[in-house]
């Protein structure tokens, strides 16, 4: 191998690394904003709206040497697919540290108002399983592990169950005006959640087609209906139960 085909794996050695390390500081902001949310602490959602910083550091910094790479290099089949797979994978975790920001801000928001402790709790359990999406899929990055990866939309399947449960909870408290504005908060924070979960989905396909060179969607986000059958009744959605 040459001196230069060396550098080269030696940063992409070096960017895999990083984005290793934005894995770990995204899972952490998530914890973090669901311990504050737990706590009602504003200072520790002060603390995750800080710690955003070094994520938007790592991600530009990972975004900006792939680029560089593909500027000046010639990738070959493979590399150009790590190369690929890295920069999408880096936008995915940038936009879980970017939810853990918002779930931090919400609960600032929501300071001062009626809490529903069983609406906390199913908070608390869809956040511990989206955390830990997060770090099995970056686990099915490090490993290159398939199988891994194939398993995050049946780890998703309790979140989104979870997700579509929240909305009746926030209508439960409709004749509660400050509870449900709380509710109604707190339904925002289900779906920041919920999204995270889908963007440790998203890991996965990427590293499936860093794997097999083909990239497939692992569910189909074109049926919104699947989301929320709540609300939707043959094929055309149902009027909102508060209009």
């Amino acid at each position: 191998m040459g001196e230069t085909r060396q550098r080269f794996h030696e940063e992409l050695d070096a960017l895999q690394d990083e984005v290793q390390q934005t894995g770990v500081r995204a899972q952490q902001l998530l914890k973090q904003a669901l311990k504050a949310l737990a706590d009602g602490d504003l200072d520790a959602c002060e603390q995750v709206v800080r710690g955003d910083d070094e994520v938007d550091r790592l991600y530009l910094d990972v975004e900006q040497r792939i680029l560089g790479l593909f500027a000046l290099q010639t990738p070959v089949a493979v590399d150009l697919r790590l190369l690929t797979a890295l920069l999408h994978v880096n936008l995915h975790l940038e936009r879980i540290a970017d939810q853990a920001v918002n779930m931090a801000k919400i609960t600032s928001a929501a300071d001062g108002l009626p809490r529903n402790p069983k609406v906390l709790g199913d908070l608390q359990q869809m956040g511990a399983l989206a955390s830990g999406m997060v770090g099995t899929a970056m686990q099915a990055l490090a490993r290159r592990d398939l199988a891994l990866a194939h398993r995050l939309p049946a780890l998703d399947d309790p979140i989104d169950e979870l997700n579509r449960g929240m909305l009746a909870q926030v209508l439960d408290a409709s004749d509660d005006k400050r509870m449900l504005e709380w509710s109604i908060r707190m339904y925002v924070v289900s779906r920041q959640i919920e999204r995270i979960g889908d963007n440790a989905v998203d890991i996965g396909e990427q590293v499936a087609f860093l794997v097999t060179g083909r990239f497939q969607e692992f569910t189909d986000a074109s049926h919104p209906e699947l989301e929320h059958p709540e609300l939707h009744e043959g094929g055309t959605v149902a009027a909102h139960p508060l209009s």
